[in-house]
């Protein structure tokens, strides 16, 4: 018999988590072929979650849960709870409810006919329409800007074959970019589209910087494309210093007494490059942190405690 594990990773969830387990264990219990089991990672939630996941797993011990010691960021976190599942298919969830529980039983069958990831494609959404736009230029973007073909408007959710996770583990990234790498390793990937719901109950985690680290991660990750530009771009500026110098003492040795150069252009000139020379470096430094995470090889999160695993 085949084991199925379901993986989620929470921060501050309780009001989500006995709805998402019900909902999840509902559709085990419609497909007794599988050996099911739920491993669920807190990340140091301060509402009450550990309490109410300790009382999940008391209930029933297909539960599992991993607490960790701190909050080490929904990245870290959720990838280090994919690496500990042993399933021969592993099935990523958000802990939200915006990934429908009921997506498992579409995953299943493209599984069973070989493919070994199967990735939720959320081709449309509830949230606000500002947020969904964004979130689409940038998918667009990195895309296009990538090294490998990255698949668009997959946020993770989906089912990955043991095999994969494998692969996941011999990676061993301190802080890895989970949906560039599924990309990198090559496997063909069947897709489920689904409309994103809006989230019900709790306030989301992913504020500006957690959304704006996770973009970067995916630029530093799969693309160098951001270090060309910035070299290009000092090159073009070069470029045109040097012309718009020469046609100033053009000007001026044609026209010595009449024509003023003036302040303006050169504060206005001053300001713009000094602008270039900050957004340059800040790329730079992006790369670099990247860099720097990988070579300090840090753990992805420390375990505090474990319950039925």
């Amino acid at each position: 018999m085949k084991t199925i594990t379901i993986v989620s990773g929470c921060y501050n969830e309780v009001d989500n988590l006995r709805e998402l387990t019900g909902r999840v264990f509902a559709i085990a219990d419609r497909h007794p072929e599988y050996q099911w089991e739920y491993l669920l990672i807190d990340n140091c939630s301060t509402d009450g979650s550990p309490a109410l996941l300790r009382e999940l797993a008391g209930r029933d011990r297909r539960v599992k849960v991993i607490l960790n010691v701190r909050n080490f960021g929904y990245v870290r976190s959720c990838h280090h709870a994919l690496l500990q599942a042993r399933g021969d298919a592993v099935i990523f969830l958000a802990s939200d409810l915006q990934d429908p529980p009921e997506l498992i039983e579409q995953f299943l069958p493209p599984w069973e006919q070989g493919s070994k990831v199967v990735a939720a494609v959320k081709n449309q959404s509830r949230e606000s329409w500002l947020m969904f736009t964004v979130r689409r230029l940038y998918y667009n973007l990195v895309t296009r800007l990538a090294d490998v073909t990255l698949l668009k408007n997959f946020t993770g959710c989906g089912l990955y074959d043991q095999v994969v996770i494998q692969h996941l583990r011999d990676m061993d990234d301190p802080y890895p970019y989970f949906r560039g790498q599924i990309s990198e390793l090559g496997y063909p990937v069947a897709t489920v589209p689904f409309v994103q719901p809006v989230r019900q109950r709790g306030r989301s985690s992913f504020h500006f910087y957690a959304l704006y680290d996770l973009a970067m991660l995916g630029f530093t990750s799969h693309t160098k494309v951001p270090l060309r530009l910035a070299m290009l771009s000092g090159f073009v500026l070069s470029i045109l210093s040097f012309l718009t110098g020469a046609v100033y003492l053009m000007f001026k040795l044609i026209y010595w007494e009449d024509f003023s150069i003036g302040i303006a252009p050169l504060v206005v000139g001053f300001f713009f490059l000094g602008a270039v020379q900050l957004i340059c470096i800040g790329i730079l430094g992006e790369y670099i942190g990247a860099i720097h995470t990988k070579l300090t090889k840090r753990p992805l999160v420390v375990e505090r405690e474990r319950i039925n695993c």
